[in-house]
């Protein structure tokens, strides 16, 4: 899944991070209300963990705005404060969760995972691309329903050019992907990955074209 955290507190907000992108996820931070709702109207998740108090605005507006423009992605709400009143505030905005800091992130996860099975998102259904499957819940891509080896960094380009099928995906939109939103990382980084993504597929009726420098877009070939 694409997971959207919002959440102004750095260190936390990288451990979040850090722990779904170790589950395979593609996490993409961002500390501040207003540029969260720019990215959330533009480029959409799967499911947002979002802090209430936040800089530019509150993470309460932040939730309204998607709701407004009927955006029904799943929204766990953080908070410190933990009183009857900001929980039915925050779940009558349009909160799917809430979670009090501080919490353990296996807390965290396992209401992500009750979410990815409550909300009707098809987390759990194939996609299918010539021979290939993939699955966006877990990132696992098989042909027949036997898996391949397909690592984590190779998995998470591959779901970036599906969700884009059909579109040229720029060097700098696969990054954010793969290491997240505001990730110190060269764009050049992401081109092994793509090559060796390329050679693994190449047999199974599905290539990843070159739009010199332009990026890349994935293509049935069979």
């Amino acid at each position: 899944m694409r997971i959207v955290i919002v959440e102004d507190n750095e260190a936390l907000a990288n451990a979040i991070a850090y722990r779904l992108r170790d589950r395979g996820h593609a996490a993409d931070v961002l500390s501040d209300g207003q540029d969260a709702d720019v990215f959330l109207s533009q480029e959409g998740a799967d499911l947002v963990v979002l802090d209430i108090n936040l800089p530019g605005q509150s993470g309460l507006n932040v939730l309204r705005a998607m709701r407004r423009r009927d955006d029904g992605t799943p929204v766990i709400l953080l908070t410190a404060r933990g009183d009857l009143e900001d929980r039915v505030i925050g779940l009558d905005a349009g909160a799917d969760d809430y979670l009090v800091k501080p919490f353990e992130m296996d807390e965290l996860e396992a209401r992500i995972r009750a979410l990815s099975r409550r909300k009707d998102v098809n987390y759990g259904s194939l996609e299918k691309i010539g021979q290939l499957e993939f699955d966006r819940s877990s990132r696992r891509v098989s042909v027949d329903r036997v898996a391949l080896d397909v690592p984590r960094k190779e998995a998470a380009v591959l779901e970036c050019l599906i969700e884009r099928r059909g579109r040229i995906v720029s060097k700098s939109q696969l990054v954010e992907h793969v290491y997240g939103v505001g990730a110190s990382i060269d764009d050049s980084a992401i081109e092994p990955h793509v090559s060796r993504l390329r050679k693994r597929i190449a047999t199974y009726g599905v290539s990843i074209k070159t739009a010199r420098g332009l990026g890349y877009m994935l293509e049935v070939t069979t």
